[in-house]
Parts: structure tokens; C-alpha cells; sequence
């Protein structure tokens, strides 16, 4: 009988005092939202799947559970992450309003855990601003994150930033084909000067634009690294200048606030980079090997609207925040 009892992999339930202390901290969090002008949402578990692998859901297709519906015969998914669905709703619900800010939290499923020994249902927390293209929406949805970590009781995070414009401006110079634009990226993720060497020169590819997606491994460190990458990279190109400035605004924006999280730039960070499409960035703690939020720009295609947000797990907030 104990065996019919036990619960998938990377699946938990909440016993009473941990129930408790969810809860509290979903309250806090969501009236902290309120009082910023988040308006809350609460999407459905279930929906069709090519709704669910839209925009930026369409990375997630692996990690999305699917089934086809015994009424109306679609394939439909469970949802891996609510980004996709609050950018739904946006667009259907809220066309009319030039600016919206959207909130959500709710219990996500995953084919696969994240990380080794990660859950499979995060109860994933996140904030959305869609229809702002600014800078100033990336930096409001930076300080809720750095709220939402502090409101669990985590105050030694510190932040990655980066921005994937950078790579994608010189992506586009090379007119790489979908493969060996996933190459480059794969080199830039490993860090690896050999491999972009004989990448170059198998592809040809020209120097300058070669040298500058070499110097992007390098280009990391505190913020001292945005004055090296003024020296180093072609600021020629408006949409490499146009990045720079808006790190080194997000840098200078994070320094002054009253509880400033240590700050890390990490120029050939491009986590997202498939949908992100300028500021990117991640909260990590001390002594935990992987995110614990994460978030950035990912404006829409097609016309859709600008838009900004981040997510984090509220599960694996409270741990950490009662270490």
C-alpha cells in the first residue's frame, strides 16, 4: 500500500506547517504586487498546445506534458511555464490598454526537472509588463524580482546581467542559417576560444565580426567589464552601442538602490536568447549552484507587443530563504 502512495519524481506536497508558510509568503508577495499596479491572473492548467509553444513558449515544448482532448479531438498541453499564457492573455484580453501589468502564481509541470534533483511542479511566481519597450519597464520588473527574493527572507543574492542585443546584432552580420547561429551560441555558453577559432575559419567568417564574438567570452566580470567592452567591441553598430548603454544604466540603477545586490556582467550569457530580445538577467545565493529568478525583455514578433518579466519558483524561494 505505501508504494501506491508515493508520489512521482520531482513532485512534493505541502504539509501543514509548510502549507502555511506558502501561503503566507503568496500573500505577501501578490500584495506587494497589488500595491505596485499588478493586476493578478489566474490561467488555466490546461490549454491548447500550440497556444501553450507560442512566442515564449516555444522553447518548451520537451518539457511539456500533452494529451489530446477526448471533447473537441486537439492536442493539448499542461502548462511548463505561465509566460506563455500571461502573454495570451495580454493580447486578448487587454488590446485596448496601451500598458499592462500582469501578475500570476500558480503550480507548472515539467517533463524534467530543470537541474538534477529539481521539482517537476515549481509553483512558478512572476511579473509581466507588456506594451512598454522602455528601459525604465526592465529596470521596474529588475527591483520587483530583488523585492520578491527579500519578501522570502533571501538577502545575499546577487545579479548576473547581460543582453542578448549584443550577439544578436552580431549574429545578423554573419547571416548565419539556424544551425550555425545555435553553434555560435553553443561555443559562447562553453566559453570556448578554440572552438569559435576553428568555427571561423571553417565558416569564414569575417574577422572583425569573429573578433568581437571572441572578445563577448571575455567580457565578464564586475562592471568595470562595460568600459573594457567599449574598447573592445564595435560601437560602431547603434544596436551594440544602444546595449551597452542600457547595462551600464541597469548597473548604475541597481547601485543606488537602498539594498544593492552585488552585481555581475556576463556579456556572453544569452540564457533565453531564442525569445529574449534585450536585458537579461538572474538572481543567484550564495552556495546554491543554479537561478533561483530569473527574467529580461522579450518583446513579441509579428507585431505583438513589447514586453518584460520575470519568474521564480516560490518553493524553492522559501527554502532558501529559511537557511
Amino acid at each position: 500500500m505505501t508504494r501506491l502512495w508515493m508520489l512521482p519524481d520531482g513532485v512534493e506536497e505541502a504539509l501543514p506547517n509548510t502549507a502555511w508558510r506558502v501561503e503566507a509568503l503568496r500573500r505577501a508577495l501578490l500584495d506587494h504586487y497589488r500595491s505596485q499596479s499588478y493586476e493578478l491572473i489566474l490561467p488555466p492548467l490546461i490549454e491548447h498546445l500550440d497556444t501553450l509553444l507560442s512566442g515564449a513558449g516555444r522553447d518548451l515544448e520537451d518539457q511539456t506534458f500533452k494529451l489530446t482532448d477526448p471533447v473537441g479531438g486537439r492536442l493539448l498541453g499542461l502548462r511548463a511555464d505561465m509566460t506563455p499564457q500571461a502573454a495570451r492573455i495580454a493580447a486578448r484580453h487587454f488590446s485596448d490598454v496601451p500598458v499592462v501589468r500582469l501578475c500570476y502564481l500558480g503550480t507548472v509541470l515539467r517533463a524534467s526537472p530543470d537541474s538534477l534533483g529539481g521539482s517537476r511542479a515549481p509553483r512558478q511566481v512572476g511579473c509581466e509588463v507588456f506594451g512598454d519597450a522602455s528601459l525604465d519597464a526592465d529596470l521596474e520588473i529588475l527591483r520587483l524580482m530583488l523585492d520578491t527574493l527579500r519578501l522570502a527572507g533571501i538577502d545575499d543574492a546577487h545579479v548576473d546581467l547581460g543582453h542578448v542585443g549584443i550577439f544578436r546584432a552580431l549574429a545578423a552580420r554573419l547571416q548565419l542559417d539556424a544551425d550555425d547561429e545555435s553553434a555560435v551560441f553553443d561555443i559562447l555558453q562553453r566559453k570556448s576560444q578554440p572552438d569559435l577559432r576553428e568555427f571561423a575559419a571553417a565558416r569564414s567568417l569575417p574577422a572583425a565580426v569573429a573578433r568581437n564574438l571572441s572578445a563577448l567570452m571575455d567580457l565578464n566580470g564586475d562592471v568595470s567589464v562595460l568600459q573594457r567592452a567599449r574598447q573592445t567591441l564595435d560601437t560602431v553598430d547603434p544596436a551594440i552601442a544602444d546595449a551597452l548603454s542600457s547595462l551600464e544604466q541597469a548597473a548604475a540603477h541597481l547601485a543606488a538602490l537602498p539594498h544593492a545586490a552585488p552585481l555581475h556582467i556576463d556579456l556572453a550569457e544569452l540564457r533565453g536568447y531564442r525569445y529574449q530580445s534585450g536585458l537579461v538577467f538572474a538572481a543567484f545565493v550564495p552556495g546554491h549552484g543554479r537561478e533561483v529568478a530569473r527574467g529580461g525583455r522579450f518583446d513579441g514578433e509579428r507585431g505583438a507587443r513589447p514586453a518584460t518579466g520575470f519568474s521564480a519558483d516560490v518553493n524553492e524561494l522559501l527554502r532558501l530563504g529559511q537557511r
